[in-house]
């Protein structure tokens, strides 16, 4: 039976600092691969060369990747600052409508750390540009130094909502996860809700209240070891039984 397709939000890159590319991590390909069992398309994040109307025929789902850059503050009304770091406009003008247009269909699709801001982003929400500048918040961030397992260590707590869609996917109400992001939520958008927090307050799980498919948000990256986490593992099923099902012409919500 042939898989279904689930397209994969790339970013844009500069290879050897000067020949320019779209990508997306082995990470989440393989994750998309071997755990959802759907075929991976990376999609150039360019609405100058993808019309979102065809990924919407050509997809049965999506991945809302990680990236280095941040969304423009102007797509909620703030100006640019050096705090907001590098921007990625052409990445904006595809993702935000894209992530809308999958609400309104019930197109399964799971966004992750610049893929979760974004989701708040398309329903009206805003970020925080640094949240280790906030009181009592901690620093996020990557590491700056060590190899790649010191960079994707499980860093901190999320606690969820009892009874609510990642607890009860996870079998529990406190998941031990990684950290490396900058930014974050600060006003939610219309319909997020926010389902789990880092010990500190900053929200790390959101899903779309009332969709009418899966639509779930992490602030950490699963994708990283996501056939053996105990924690990514079932996310990564969950959204593979969403998509099989939606190719089938089954609407699943998370």
């Amino acid at each position: 039976m042939t898989r279904p397709v689930i397209g994969i939000i790339g970013n844009h890159y500069l290879l050897n600092d000067e020949y320019p590319a779209h990508a997306a991590g082995h990470m989440n390909v393989e994750a998309v691969a071997r755990v959802c069992d759907a075929l991976p398309l990376i999609i150039p994040a360019d609405p100058a060369h993808v019309d979102i109307a065809d990924l919407m025929q050509t997809c049965h789902g999506f991945v809302f990747t990680g990236g280095r850059p941040n969304v423009h503050p102007r797509f909620y009304g703030e100006d640019l600052t050096d705090a907001h770091g590098d921007m990625d406009e052409a990445r904006d003008a595809l993702a935000l409508p894209l992530i809308r247009a999958a609400v309104d269909r019930g197109q399964p699709f799971l966004a992750i750390c610049r893929g979760f801001q974004e989701m708040n982003v398309a329903m009206g929400g805003s970020l925080h540009p640094e949240i280790r500048d906030l009181p009592g918040r901690d620093n996020h961030r990557m590491p700056p130094d060590g190899t790649l397992e010191e960079k994707f260590a499980l860093r901190h707590d999320v606690t969820l909502t009892p009874g609510g869609p990642f607890a009860r996917m996870f079998g529990a109400e406190v998941v031990r996860t990684n950290t490396l992001h900058g930014q974050g939520i600060k006003d939610t958008g219309e319909r997020i809700v926010v389902d789990g927090h880092a010990p500190d307050g900053t929200p790390e799980a959101i899903y779309i209240r009332d969709a009418i498919g899966f639509a779930l948000g992490v602030q950490w990256h699963p994708e990283y070891k996501a056939d053996e986490d105990p924690v990514s593992k079932p996310l990564f099923e969950a959204l593979g039984r969403a998509v099989w099902a939606f190719r089938d012409g089954v609407l699943r919500a998370a």
